[in-house]
């Protein structure tokens, strides 16, 4: 009967202890999120509870496991198991608190600050701080876990005394990789381009969406997602449209007859950007920048707060400019003449001149008089 209790009594009571004080934690940690909810750390870190109750359950059976006299001609290896889950959990657990305490900083930080290109870089800067995070404690983490088997061990010596042979073959085979490591740090604190950021690259217009220590992310406006190595972007030249700040001016052209309404283009586009939601109010304006024998160039500028708005401003003043020179003004519209120039009906010769306008060569005399 012991042999079946004691089991019972070690496992059970480790299990249902566990239960106790993951529930009585995470009651703590709901009150607490209930009594400060202008921060969300302990919201946050409730999402630790699986990692919590694994590395309490894991500790107390590796600790007690001895006592429940169970499957003893395999005690080492079930205590092995139960090592690596507890220094997995333990990893685990840690990530989970450190993503708690960065996220609480970054909202604390975004809600104290309004100008959104800080507040991008910021969360660029603690993005790719938590991979840094993530991996380090990762790599820890496994090298606990192989050092828990007396193979590892022995093989330690032999791996530090060749470190530097190796170290140099890994350096020159991760030469990319470590460049792109370098110039993922690089992006992150140089400011140079961050999450959110409206950029240029290779042509493509799109907005970034991930960055991390290797590659980049950049979603163009027709929802494809471009994928390249971050030293791209500390090699290369690319257009940051929110560098400094997100306000943008756009240019419309229109290629119009020279008998166009200028003026009262002009007033069509102010009033055509009072209605417009999209337009910020700071400037607007129109000009004549060019011509050609059959047409003449007219521009317009426009502003809006950021590139998405900009160009739902400039797509709304080139439509709504065309419809209206259409209906009130079709005249302005540039028109191909292809019908043959009308002849004068009569030639009249003034000082060697027909019609004024083509010299003419006096016919020579037929007879003498």
């Amino acid at each position: 009967m012991e042999n079946v209790l004691r089991p019972l009594i070690v496992i059970g009571g480790s299990v249902v202890l566990t239960l106790l004080i993951g529930w009585a934690t995470d009651l703590l940690l709901r009150k607490a999120d209930e009594r400060h909810g202008d921060t969300p750390l302990w919201g946050l870190l409730r999402r630790g509870r699986i990692p919590y109750q694994l590395v309490l359950c894991s500790a107390m059976l590796r600790g007690s496991y001895d006592e429940a006299q169970l499957l003893q001609e395999h005690e080492v290896g079930i205590g092995r198991t139960l090592t690596l889950v507890l220094i997995g959990s333990t990893a685990w657990v840690v990530i989970r608190i450190a993503a708690a305490v960065v996220e609480t900083s970054y909202s604390r930080y975004a809600r104290l600050h309004h100008d959104p290109a800080r507040v991008r870089r910021v969360r660029t800067q603690v993005s790719l701080i938590m991979r840094v995070v993530a991996a380090v404690v990762g790599v820890v983490a496994a090298a606990a876990m192989l050092l828990t088997f007396p193979a590892m061990r022995a093989a330690g010596a032999s791996l530090l005394a060749s470190a530097g042979i190796l170290g140099i073959v890994a350096g020159v085979a991760a030469q990319s990789t470590l460049s792109n490591l370098f110039a993922g740090l690089q992006i992150a604190f140089g400011d140079m381009v961050r999450l959110g950021d409206t950029v240029v690259v290779d042509g493509e217009w799109g907005t970034v969406e991930e960055i991390t220590l290797t590659f980049l992310t950049v979603r163009t406006w027709d929802e494809r997602r471009i994928t390249m190595p971050v030293s791209y972007f500390t090699s290369k030249p690319f257009e940051n449209w929110s560098r400094g700040s997100s306000q943008m001016t756009g240019i419309v052209y229109w290629h119009l007859d020279h008998s166009a309404p200028v003026e009262l283009m002009r007033e069509k586009l102010r009033d055509i950007l009072r209605e417009c939601s999209a337009w910020d109010g700071r400037d607007y304006g129109l000009a004549v920048t060019d011509t050609t024998p059959n047409t003449m160039q007219v521009r317009a500028l426009v502003t809006a707060k950021d590139a998405d708005d900009i160009w739902t401003v400039r797509v709304t003043v080139r439509e709504q400019m065309v419809r209206w020179l259409c209906e009130q003004h079709p005249y302005a519209l540039p028109r191909v003449n292809t019908a043959d120039a009308p002849l004068p009906s009569s030639r009249r010769s003034f000082d060697g001149f027909s019609d004024g306008a083509a010299h003419r060569t006096p016919a020579p005399r037929t007879g003498r008089g």
